[in-house]
């Protein structure tokens, strides 16, 4: 029979060997991002009968989670929020229609949640950029919708960058599309998302 001065060492070099397995898997596929607040890398445009539009969103948080142990990288989790009322057009009166339209009084929130991605592919020779299909719940004005973002990743050593675009009705999350000057001023009910965000580790 071993005595317990041979087990206690043995056991111990095996918890050892098992931690390190354990992060060197954790580096692979829980590889976390912060997105990072850069002008103009989030817009929202539109358009009325007087001109067309577009808003910046100033202010976000989210975290995404990236999988690069397979042969293809996967977006795990994506939470993105946007602080309602960090959306700025340059002008006061517009940006006060926008928040009424928003309720932003209630609904201090916009935020998109990933439920999956999907269709990834290599779009570029060198291998680090990619095309693909984020599927996840979109809230806006306290309304929830599922939406598909088709979008492109760029991926480097330390960042992620998420580019594309998607065109959405503003009556589909239960907004009345802004009006201004007695109703003379009337804005389109289809607005489109621009992105272009930077994600870092």
């Amino acid at each position: 029979m071993k005595s317990l001065n041979t087990i206690v060492p043995t056991v111990s070099k095996t918890l050892w060997l098992l931690a390190g397995c354990l992060l060197l898997q954790t580096a692979g596929w829980g590889q976390q991002y912060r997105i990072q607040n850069q002008k103009e890398d989030l817009l929202v445009t539109g358009t009325s009968t007087l001109h067309d539009w577009e808003i910046t969103a100033e202010s976000k948080t989210g975290t995404l989670q990236l999988d690069a142990t397979g042969e293809l990288p996967a977006i795990t989790k994506l939470d993105l929020s946007v602080e309602a009322e960090s959306l700025k057009s340059g002008k006061e009166s517009m940006d006060n229609n926008t928040y009424k339209a928003l309720n932003t009084k209630s609904y201090k929130q916009i935020r998109f949640q990933l439920d999956r991605m999907s269709k990834i592919e290599i779009v570029a020779a060198s291998g680090n950029r990619y095309k693909a299909t984020l599927h996840g719940k979109l809230t806006i004005a306290g309304k929830t919708r599922d939406i598909d973002l088709e979008c492109q990743l760029t991926l480097t050593d330390s960042q992620i960058v998420l580019k594309g675009a998607k065109p959405l009705l503003m009556t589909d999350f239960g907004i009345d599309p802004p009006k201004a000057l007695l109703g003379t001023i009337k804005t389109g009910d289809q607005i489109e998302i621009l992105f272009n965000t930077v994600w870092t580790r």
